[in-house]
């Protein structure tokens, strides 16, 4: 389901985890594989074709929710400032919301804009947790330096989960250890 306003969300009932990110950051890409599905959320080289909220209900048991990019996009102003703020809408008030995952494409690292999202979700106390991305495309030097860098960041954020994941969606790697991560978000919390 795709969403363009906050009027058209679906009830919130289940779980839900938020992939949001840099345009072109592989938000996409990760759905798919985490689903073993190469086409459920489409995909692209050009950064901003996801425009709007979409949802993937895993079974009843836990939503996928694939957020439009930040930063660059190949679309008019207008509609950019429109869809960022439906983004930032979503992320403060929705009450089924367990976890954001914030993609970091591995090869820049944080950027200015990835802090101010972080920024935003340690006001609201949303918790989220880094992903690497296209970790594939960096050598192993390189990747161990972003994630440290990384996780001394981490230390000062009030919502952060420390506990950095680095994926790759076209090898697969670490696609495992985040179907680990959602199932234990999807799991119903205990009573005592």
């Amino acid at each position: 389901m795709g969403v363009a306003n906050l009027a058209g969300l679906p009830p919130d009932g289940l779980p839900e985890v938020a992939f949001a990110g840099r345009s072109n950051v592989g938000k996409s890409s990760l759905v798919n594989a985490l689903t073993g599905r190469k086409t459920l959320a489409r995909t692209s080289n050009s950064p901003g074709r996801t425009q709007q909220i979409n949802f993937f209900n895993l079974g009843g048991r836990l939503m996928l929710v694939d957020l439009p990019g930040y930063g660059y996009a190949r679309a008019a102003k207008t509609d950019v400032h429109a869809w960022t703020r439906l983004v930032r809408d979503y992320l403060r008030g929705r009450v089924g919301l367990r976890r954001i995952c914030l993609l970091i494409d591995s090869r820049h690292g944080l950027k200015a804009n990835d802090a101010e999202i972080m920024d935003m979700l340690d006001k609201a106390a949303v918790p989220y947790q880094i992903v690497l991305t296209k970790t594939d495309k960096v050598k192993a030097v390189a990747l161990t330096a972003c994630a440290a860098d990384i996780v001394g960041k981490l230390k000062k954020r009030a919502a952060a989960i420390p506990e950095i994941l680095m994926t790759s969606s076209r090898t697969g790697n670490g696609v495992d250890d985040m179907r680990t991560v959602l199932s234990m978000v999807a799991a119903p919390k205990p009573l005592l």
